[in-house]
């Protein structure tokens, strides 16, 4: 059983920064998926950004340049570092992960069978 805990959203005006983290519990073997998800209501759950067991990494074109995904495998945590942050980054956001490789489908919300519950993330 894998347990994903999100921390670190909050209230940021535009232009600042914001890191989340989410604390992996339980049984993630390796290989695995992860990912940030963010969700804006009205909107589908769209991929932020992802990394593999080996380290590569996928980013959304609107983030690119400003937020960087990382896992500390000794600590069990997947960070998100936020920078340049703008209104339109406003949103839920999620951790995700999947046991397997990272494939093609790893943008897409559907590859992703572990869920964290979000944290807000607002941009003013």
């Amino acid at each position: 059983h894998v347990q994903l805990v999100e921390s670190g959203g909050g209230s940021v005006q535009a232009g600042g920064s914001l890191r989340l983290s989410c604390a992996v519990s339980g049984d993630l073997l390796r290989p695995a998926c992860m990912a940030w998800m963010r969700q804006i209501p009205g909107n589908e759950r769209e991929a932020v950004a992802s990394i593999s067991t080996d380290g590569s990494t996928t980013y959304a074109d609107s983030v690119k340049g400003r937020f960087t995904i990382s896992k500390d495998n000794a600590k069990n945590t997947l960070d998100l570092q936020m920078n340049s942050l703008k209104p339109e980054d406003t949103g839920m956001y999620y951790c995700a992960a999947r046991i397997s490789s990272c494939g093609g489908q790893r943008s897409s919300r559907y590859w992703y069978n572990y869920w964290g519950q979000g944290t807000q993330v607002t941009v003013s």
